[in-house]
């Protein structure tokens, strides 16, 4: 585990194996979406809006998210755990709050024989709704309450026991705000001859 929150340093780039999946994970309006358009050139980006957006064009305009939410997460995990088999470099946004998300990803990461890691962006509750207020793309404050009340339990487990608090994951990246403002890039090892 990298606690990187703190006061700011210089740039920052992380690197990872050829192999790896990354989960870039943190409250609604945190900056997961920003910083993986940044990183996006080096690997293939797995977004849940993505999936949101194209069943919504499927679905006609009257029909609230909700009724077909089930049948957009069931897409959404396929693609994830296709992408996951395809052994190329790999960034997953998730929230990082559902428990039983990280240990599917975990175990369908490990299924896959290639190793999981993830960064936690942890901006704070009064930053990730700045955040949300800017894109104009605000969670409900069920939601919200429900992701922070979740990556707090997450990050008070990893704080207590390191990385084994952290299961199946194989290393933890923690950032605040300056710090992920500070990780310009992301960069993949070679494919193994």
């Amino acid at each position: 585990m990298v606690d990187l929150r703190g006061p700011a340093g210089r740039d920052l780039r992380l690197s990872y194996p050829f192999d790896a999946a990354v989960v870039v994970a943190g409250l609604p309006g945190s900056g997961k979406s920003t910083l993986l358009r940044a990183w996006a050139d080096a690997a293939t980006v797995v977004d849940p809006r993505v999936t949101r957006t194209a069943c919504e064009a499927r679905m006609p305009a009257w029909l609230p998210y909700a009724a077909y939410r089930p049948w957009a997460r069931l897409r959404h995990m396929r693609w994830t755990r296709r992408e996951l088999r395809s052994r190329r470099p790999l960034l997953i946004h998730d929230c990082g709050s559902r428990g039983w998300m990280r240990r599917w990803l975990a175990h369908t990461a490990r299924r896959a024989g290639r190793p999981l890691h993830m960064v936690v962006l942890d901006v704070g509750s009064a930053e990730a709704l700045s955040g949300q207020y800017a894109r104009r793309r605000l969670a409900s404050r069920r939601v919200f309450s429900t992701h922070q009340r979740g990556l707090g339990r997450f990050l008070s487990r990893v704080e207590r026991e390191g990385l084994t608090g952290a299961h199946g994951i194989t290393s933890l990246v923690l950032l605040d705000r300056g710090q992920r403002d500070r990780v310009t890039a992301v960069r993949f090892g070679l494919p193994s001859a």
